[in-house]
């Protein structure tokens, strides 16, 4: 029997397991890549860990998320991220040179190597054919230290593509063809593989934007074959001999298959709050914008901020719009610039943010009170912009364009042409703000600065076999890491603090649920479906830990936020009849008996005023383990691994 791409990756770097669907497979990780906003938090578990130097073939921490420097807080992150990457062997991407998955795609992705990275976008990595997976920082950390990373077999589906994308129809709207065919839900548990004649006609770009948006189907991972146009681009950035070619064999079997014909599509809109919330973009063409973003980890490639100035060029947006372009590298901007369109976009009225994600993670350009804010992002959850009532839709830039310059939303096939774009030959390279690590001896006596905001990680503790514990909060379905553990330009500076950050813990739900948390001692909570979507930020695990959070019982959980659950030693399980979610209420006292047992046989009871509810405990033998432990970081000192 034939494989698949990732089969193929996943077999040249298995370290142990068996590749049958479902069972825990351990992989090699060839690369890692951290942001700020996680990797703070990830050099802090490296560093406890007592590793002197990584193991990886290549380690880079990226500066993207928390830019903005109000305070001494952000600062001394940084500062903290270049002296302790220096010290141990990762290579440290200045603030200001651009967005961690950008800036990778251009500069060190490899296609067939493995990735895995402290935010859950990493899967971009996968429009150049890599084996790329978002995780928490604690996983990151472990393969920093040569630590194998464990996943669950996915079941592979396949997205066939046909034809060709007519003007103005984009890449975004195929990311979000696929939302509405498969829902947010759709991909857990699945790597998708996007293949077909119409692939070749996808610069490696508009493959990253499709593999982006991958993880807002809770898809364990995306990828696209490596082929001659993904040389092409890797010839473009000076990198033609980290090119290899890679497919699916023939005869390889996929879980599912899903035909999609490029050429019959129309320009798509996620509305408010879910990125699967979708429809054709000319059904609302009577609703008035207020706001305009543009950039992001999935929209702020040359690309398509060049076809985004062919659109401006020449024309002023709307009074009562606000635009802003945030392009996603160096690399980027400089071409602008020194192509004249970035003057063009200026020259419109738009305003031009720093390199970086910006408004995509609520730091800074929120919308007005219940504005409408068009963005080519990849979330619109509730609050996520930073204003609560705000109304934000997910679009392609070119939607995004036009809507900006009308002040509706606006359907760009509308619009005049513009030029085709094609890839340049050469990109501008300047990787003056990469720094390099120091030499091994130098190493040994460089000293890492840290600032009085970053504090100790938080420990946990073993699970005992009984639990008694308060049901301190219960949440409905689609809960996601922002609703957890808010970003945004007020909270992001105290990610290194987890005292602090607890008191955010969960305002979007209930502001009362911090005191109430450690008031109760051991706390448990209840969720719906698809608990924790969203992104990878291990900080929605280690701060309900912090506040006393012993487990979390749910209809159902989002991949990689309950491998972080498991991390910080929360136990997660799930109902094995969802309605007795319904039987459960605030406040209730809760207990649960044989732990340990329970765990080795995959069942636990939960007694609840009298009631005995039957919950799954579907873990391996070394999540148990790591539970049983207290958490990885107790578990790998332990175990030596």
């Amino acid at each position: 029997m034939g494989k698949t791409i990732a089969e193929k990756i996943i077999a040249a770097h298995l370290v142990s397991g068996d590749m049958t669907r479902g069972s825990e497979v351990a992989l090699r990780i060839d690369q890692t890549l951290t942001q700020d906003a996680t990797g703070t938090m990830a050099y802090l578990e490296f560093e406890t860990m007592g590793i002197p130097r990584v193991k990886t073939e290549l380690s880079v921490a990226y500066v993207d998320h928390n830019t903005l420097q109000c305070g001494f807080e952000n600062p001394d992150d940084h500062r903290y991220l270049q002296t302790v990457a220096a010290k141990h062997g990762v290579w440290f991407s200045r603030p200001g040179n651009g967005i961690c998955h950008q800036v990778h795609l251009e500069r060190f992705g490899k296609p067939g190597k493995t990735l895995i990275g402290s935010d859950s976008h990493t899967p971009t990595g996968g429009g150049l054919g890599m084996l790329a997976f978002g995780a928490g920082g604690m996983d990151v950390a472990v393969a920093m230290g040569g630590g194998a990373y464990y996943i669950t077999m996915p079941k592979m589906y396949k997205v066939n593509l046909t034809g060709r994308l007519r003007p103005y129809v984009t890449a975004k709207d195929v990311s979000l063809e696929i939302l509405r065919i498969l829902s947010v839900k759709g991909g857990v548990g699945a790597i998708i593989e996007w293949g077909g004649e119409g692939v070749k006609t996808l610069s490696v770009p508009e493959r990253a934007t499709i593999t982006n948006m991958g993880a807002e189907l809770g898809a364990t991972t995306s990828i696209f074959p490596s082929d001659e146009n993904t040389k092409a681009f890797l010839r473009a950035q000076g990198r033609e001999e980290d090119y290899i070619p890679l497919s699916s064999d023939p005869d390889a079997v996929y879980d599912k298959v899903i035909d999609i014909d490029l050429s019959a599509l129309k320009p798509m809109i996620a509305c408010p709050h879910s990125p699967d919330n979708v429809v054709a973009v000319d059904t609302l063409s009577a609703v008035k914008v207020d706001q305009v973003c543009i950039g992001s980890c999935t929209n702020s490639s040359l690309s398509d901020l060049r076809k985004v100035a062919a659109m401006l060029k020449g024309k002023n947006i709307a009074p009562g719009v606000s635009l802003s372009v945030s392009p996603g590298s160096r690399q980027v901007l400089t071409m602008l610039a020194n192509s004249g369109e970035l003057t063009d976009i200026l020259a419109s009225g738009a305003r031009l943010l720093e390199c970086a994600c910006g408004p995509c993670i609520g730091m800074g350009f929120s919308p007005n009170s219940g504005g409408v804010s068009l963005r080519t992002f990849n979330r619109n959850f509730l609050g996520r912009s930073g204003t609560k009532d705000g109304q934000v839709y997910l679009v392609s830039p070119e939607t995004a364009a036009a809507s900006a310059l009308t002040g509706f939303i606006t359907d760009p096939t509308t619009m005049e042409p513009i030029p085709a774009y094609e890839l340049p030959e050469r990109f501008v390279l300047d990787d003056s703000s990469v720094l390099a690590p120091l030499p091994v001896g130098e190493a040994e006596n460089a000293q890492v600065l840290r600032g009085p905001n970053i504090k100790e990680f938080p420990k946990s503790k073993p699970f005992a076999d009984v639990l008694s514990a308060k049901l301190v909060l219960k949440v409905g379905d689609n809960i996601t890491t922002d609703h957890i553990m808010p970003a945004g330009a007020k909270i992001l500076p105290y990610r290194s603090n987890i005292p602090y950050l607890s008191k955010f813990c969960f305002e979007v739900c209930d502001l009362a649920f911090p005191e109430r948390a450690l008031q109760a001692g051991d706390g448990i909570i209840v969720g719906g479906s698809n608990y924790g979507q969203g992104s990878s930020r291990e900080h929605a695990a280690l701060v309900p830990m912090y506040l006393g959070i012993r487990c979390v019982v749910a209809k159902s959980f989002a991949r990689i936020h309950a491998a972080n659950l498991i991390n910080a030693g929360i136990l997660p399980l799930t109902f094995q009849n969802p309605d007795d979610y319904d039987v459960l209420s605030q406040d209730d006292s809760l207990m649960i008996e044989n732990i340990k047992d329970g765990m080795a046989k995959g069942q636990l009871i939960l007694k609840a005023s009298g009631r005995e509810i039957k919950l799954s405990c579907d873990l391996t033998d070394r999540q148990q383990k790591i539970l049983l432990a207290g958490g990885l970081l107790n578990f790998t000192k332990e175990d030596g691994q």
